[in-house]
């Protein structure tokens, strides 16, 4: 694969990359400074001396390798370094779901940038979080924000960042594209043949947010975690006490590295800053059928009165 020099910005960084990341957004190559190298090297002796055949994934304090068989193998280092060996045949866009995804939420937890994982919509000069388990929904009610008119701030990866004076969690934007579902798309009147499919799920597309997407940190002022139930309605309540700790857990980003990267206490005392400044709910909603105008319209009315309904 030919190597060329290409920069962007995402995720709060500067990055210089070997590897075309046609979804970020393109910076002048004479920058001062760079954050993040992403670069192609030959992995396969380091990931024989330390893979074991039950894991496909080996994680210390200052590195992470993981491998995708027929894809790649891909180390993260010291919160500053991407190294990418592709196999043979595979194409560069397989190569960037894992790099845009997987790899810098390895790099955000190294660099101690906490990472949920879910979708972030800017309201009003603020961003609320929506996280929830695979298949909750939270990229499409994420997009049925978009069709309000709202910004999105994020997509699978929400990385926060707290004021050093008072605490206080920001989000930073990542970059402008979403991944949804094409029962999701076909929803909202999208047509999937014009978006590409995500490797592996011929049913979900990678979909452009080309204007509406707030490229500037805004203050986390809501999480909210989306809930599929087998009632026919839609409840929202707050999520209480320690309760709240465990749901920041639940849904941190790659939660499983955190013993083997020794964060523990790290995450432990970012989820306290979380819950001491922002308020915690649940989304629950029927499991059948597509209610996201009413989850929209739940998540506005607390946006608008900083108050709970319960139905």
């Amino acid at each position: 694969m030919k190597e060329t020099a290409n920069y962007y910005k995402a995720f709060g960084f500067t990055i210089k990359s070997s590897i075309a990341l046609p979804e970020l957004k393109s910076m002048p190559s004479s920058l001062d400074t760079v954050d993040i190298e992403i670069e192609f090297g030959n992995l396969t002796e380091a990931w024989n001396s330390v893979s074991t055949p039950s894991n496909r994934f080996f994680v210390s304090k200052q590195q992470i390798m993981f491998h995708l068989a027929h894809i790649a193998i891909y180390s993260i280092e010291n919160g500053n370094k991407i190294i990418v060996s592709p196999m043979e045949g595979t194409e560069e866009s397989q190569l960037r779901l894992y790099i845009l995804g997987s790899c810098m939420g390895a790099i955000l937890m190294q660099r101690k940038v906490f990472p949920l994982h879910g979708s972030a919509i800017a309201i009003d000069g603020k961003a609320y979080a929506i996280v929830g388990h695979s298949g909750a929904g939270k990229s499409t009610l994420a997009s049925a924000f978009i069709e309000e008119g709202y910004d999105l701030l994020t997509d699978d990866i929400i990385p926060l960042t707290f004021s050093k004076e008072s605490g206080k969690p920001s989000v930073i934007p990542t970059y402008p594209q979403q991944k949804l579902w094409q029962e999701s798309l076909a929803h909202f009147g999208h047509d999937s043949s014009n978006y590409k499919p995500l490797i592996n799920r011929k049913t979900k597309f990678a979909v452009p947010v080309t204007n509406q997407f707030s490229d500037k940190p805004l203050p986390l002022a809501g999480i909210f975690e989306l809930v599929k139930t087998k009632e026919d309605h839609i409840t929202l309540m707050p999520i209480q006490k320690l309760d709240r700790l465990q749901t920041i857990f639940n849904h941190t980003y790659r939660n499983n590295f955190i013993d083997d990267m020794n964060l523990r206490e790290w995450h432990f005392q970012s989820a306290v800053k979380v819950i001491n400044h922002v308020d915690v709910y649940q989304l629950r909603r029927p499991g059948l059928g597509f209610s996201v105008g009413e989850l929209v319209d739940f998540v506005l009315e607390i946006n608008d009165n900083n108050k709970v309904l319960v139905i």
